[in-house]
């Protein structure tokens, strides 16, 4: 039976945890992507209607499960930069949950042990479906789907026009547009 501590653990993954593995996984992008030398990047949480924007960080109203990673352009374009900006939502959740576990495994950190397994659990869910090959519901090829094409054929197989990381200026000119839409349908509506 379901207790009141099951309650607060799912809250506490929901609500804490889940948000800091996906925050984690959009800095991947980033961190592989500043080795290449992208301009204007941008890590948008959540969705909806902006609350903050702070620097490089997009913070919107509709909580984190829909976030992701945008730039205008890339310096050093090159198959391997590309392979290594998909890759980097795997290896730094991959590295983050192995480095969290052999904490636990040697009883650096016993403290809160339940929630740093939960953690575990979490950012490997993301490792594990950000790196088998897959199409996605919406069509669009996953992180392991994007390296395998690359290493396989050198190029995106999958015929989608859109670019598979979005453009930050793209993205804003699309947020605004969607903002005006919005504001004219309230405006309408108070009529």
């Amino acid at each position: 039976m379901l207790g009141l501590s099951y309650l607060v653990s799912l809250v506490i993954s929901a609500f804490i945890i889940l948000p800091v593995v996906v925050f984690l996984r959009e800095s991947g992008y980033l961190f592989a992507s500043a080795i290449f030398g992208v301009k204007n990047p941008r890590i948008t949480i959540g969705s909806g209607p902006r609350i903050k924007k702070l620097g490089i960080f997009d913070i919107r109203k509709h909580y984190h499960m829909y976030s992701w990673f945008s730039f205008d352009s890339i310096k050093r374009k090159s198959k391997l930069a590309y392979i290594c900006i998909y890759a980097g939502p795997i290896l730094i959740n991959l590295i983050i949950a192995i480095t969290i576990n052999a904490l636990l495994a040697n009883g650096i950190i016993e403290g809160h042990r339940t929630f740093w397994e939960r953690f575990i659990f979490y950012a490997f869910y993301y490792v594990l479906f950000d790196i088998v090959p897959m199409i996605t519901v919406n069509g669009k090829p996953n992180n392991g789907m994007i390296i395998y094409e690359m290493v396989r054929y050198g190029k995106r197989v999958d015929y989608n026009k859109e670019p598979f990381i979005p453009s930050t200026t793209d993205v804003e000119e699309g947020y605004q547009e969607l903002m005006e839409e919005i504001k004219e349908i309230k405006d309408n509506d108070k009529k």
